[in-house]
């Protein structure tokens, strides 16, 4: 879909695998890997049917976050699981190289490339959270994740939200929760690079009980996901977006 605008879908946390050169490393590590600090369950799930959908391009991972971090920026404390942390820079400069850069740099190229032959980008990352974080329940089914300050990311996620809300007014929406849309992670770092003309980035939170749970509950959610970004999309006048 390279028109006036493009739609790009990615996942930053899409399994829990550990490559083989790592594996020891995570011995005896098979509980942890399996909760949300190893990856975001569903998000993967909801990402390859988007982007089926949108008939999008998907950019994901399935490397386990506790090795590194696709969703934060190299240099921050959070990039490195506590298995990791510890190895000599080297070793990290190479997992950086072979995992992060790899990611990062065909996700720049295709928007930089995209760019050429459209006026702006509208990036949905696909996460997942946990239901409950040090004690507190999430109030929330999905979160909608943006940068307050950039109007594009205001009125796609608001159009978002209320077409969401009409298909399934059930559902618990919020905006930046349960973390906020400007910290630091793949969209911050491309709104960076790309005016709010040009970059429209969202993350999409789910709630990881739909996940746990199963059922019927959990494909008719990702339908509704699907359908109201379709709706977003569609319903988004040319010039409306963005100042």
């Amino acid at each position: 879909m390279i028109d006036r605008s493009a739609v790009l879908i990615t996942c930053e946390h899409g399994g829990n695998r550990v490559p083989s050169a790592y594996r020891s490393l995570f011995m005896d590590q098979a509980e942890v890997l399996a909760t949300h600090r190893g990856w975001d369950p569903g998000a993967l799930t909801v990402a390859r049917e988007m982007a089926e959908a949108l008939d999008a391009p998907l950019f994901a991972s399935t490397t386990t976050r506790l090795l590194i971090d696709l969703n934060r920026s190299i240099g921050t404390p959070e990039l490195h699981g506590e298995f990791i942390r510890t190895l000599p820079i080297e070793t990290r400069r190479k997992i950086v190289a072979e995992h992060y850069r790899q990611h990062h740099d065909a996700i720049e190229a295709w928007v930089k490339a995209a760019l050429r032959d459209c006026k702006r980008i509208v990036h949905v990352a696909s996460h997942s959270f946990t239901p409950e974080l040090n004690g507190q329940v999430r109030a929330a089914d999905v979160g909608l994740l943006y940068d307050p300050g950039r109007r594009g990311e205001v009125e796609f996620s608001t159009r978002w939200i209320d077409a969401l809300r009409t298909l399934r007014p059930d559902l618990r929406v919020r905006r930046n929760y349960p973390y906020l849309g400007k910290s630091d992670g793949l969209t911050f770092r491309l709104r960076r690079q790309h005016p709010p003309e040009a970059y429209v980035g969202i993350e999409l939170e789910v709630n990881q009980q739909f996940v746990l749970r199963g059922g019927r509950p959990w494909p008719k959610l990702r339908a509704a996901l699907i359908e109201s970004v379709r709706v977003a999309l569609a319903g988004a006048p040319a010039n409306s977006l963005f100042p």
